[in-house]
């Protein structure tokens, strides 16, 4: 991707913001009659952050690639950004400033042993490894039995986005999807601000937005969020509704790899089934593994 594409994303941002953004929270009248465009005008936006209507034009249409810290700051504000927005936004405009494109990044997914060791000492808590894009490399039984029916695919497919968009369970297991998958987009937009050329992201994005009209919309929304501490909510197939807390944290030596652990207090109902599901995907992993052992075994003898 060229610094065509990094001016051009720059953008999108901007113009995709901007659609979001009404009257009234900027403090403008809206006036009689009905506005034809969503969100504020062009003119609006730019008299808000003080530039000229042909510099803010410039910029949307890609034309302008290198707005100084000042603007960037002023038309964070003007749009109301949140801190991660406007952080997104200042890595977009460095990105859009450069002329030669950087090499792409290829991440490792291979597991270390001690991190998969630890996976298992944290059970009956569910718990696993996630990819920077999202794609599970490791879990210890309930972590994989968590996501119900994900234990069907294939290793290298199982991926949380794909999970929440493509899987037909995945509406069922969670009461709050619409507000689970509009943070799972905004984490690969956040991703997509600083290695865009990634072809593991592109890969993913490309999948998922020729088989998801869902996925399609909210990446079009430019919305950008981090990975935060807080409770899930799950309807599961096997052991009814739990809500467990869950925390996310990076691992050492491994860029992009993040270990995600849930939690239940001890003795109330949402351990005990956190405890059932552990003993469910220990049993599912038991079955596999033989049904593994019994086709190595046909090998052997053919």
């Amino acid at each position: 991707m060229g610094s065509d594409q990094h001016s051009n994303d720059l953008a999108g941002f901007l113009r995709a913001r901007r659609t979001q953004v009404t009257p009234q929270q900027v403090g403008l009248p809206t006036g009689p009659g009905h506005r034809r465009t969503p969100g504020l005008r062009r003119e609006e936006l730019a008299t808000l952050a003080g530039v000229s209507i042909d510099y803010y034009t410039r910029l949307e249409r890609g034309k302008e690639t290198r707005p100084s810290p000042a603007v960037v700051d002023s038309l964070a504000r003007a749009l109301h950004l949140q801190e991660d927005e406007h952080e997104h936004l200042r890595r977009l405009a460095a990105r859009a400033a450069r002329t030669a494109p950087e090499p792409p990044t290829v991440p490792s997914r291979a597991v270390r042993p001690g991190v998969k060791l630890l996976l298992e000492n944290l059970r009956p808590s569910p718990a696993y490894v996630l990819s920077r894009t999202l794609d599970i490399l490791a879990a210890n039984p309930g972590g994989l039995q968590l996501y119900a029916g994900i234990d069907n695919w294939p290793a290298r497919r199982r991926n949380l986005a794909r999970y929440y968009f493509l899987h037909p369970s995945a509406r069922d297991l969670f009461p709050e999807w619409d507000t689970r998958v509009r943070g799972c987009v905004a984490r690969l937009r956040a991703l997509a601000g600083t290695d865009p050329d990634a072809p593991d992201l592109a890969q993913l994005v490309g999948e998922l937005l020729l088989k998801s009209a869902d996925f399609a919309r909210l990446w079009e929304r430019y919305d950008v969020r981090p990975h935060r501490p807080g409770t899930k909510h799950f309807h599961h197939p096997q052991v009814s509704d739990l809500t467990l807390g869950y925390q996310s944290m990076q691992l050492d030596g491994t860029p992009g790899h993040r270990l995600v652990a849930y939690y239940a207090e001890p003795g109330s109902a949402d351990h005990d089934a956190m405890v059932l599901l552990d003993m469910l995907g220990a049993q599912n992993t038991s079955r596999s593994a033989d049904r593994t052992a019994d086709a190595d075994r046909r090998d052997r003898t053919r």
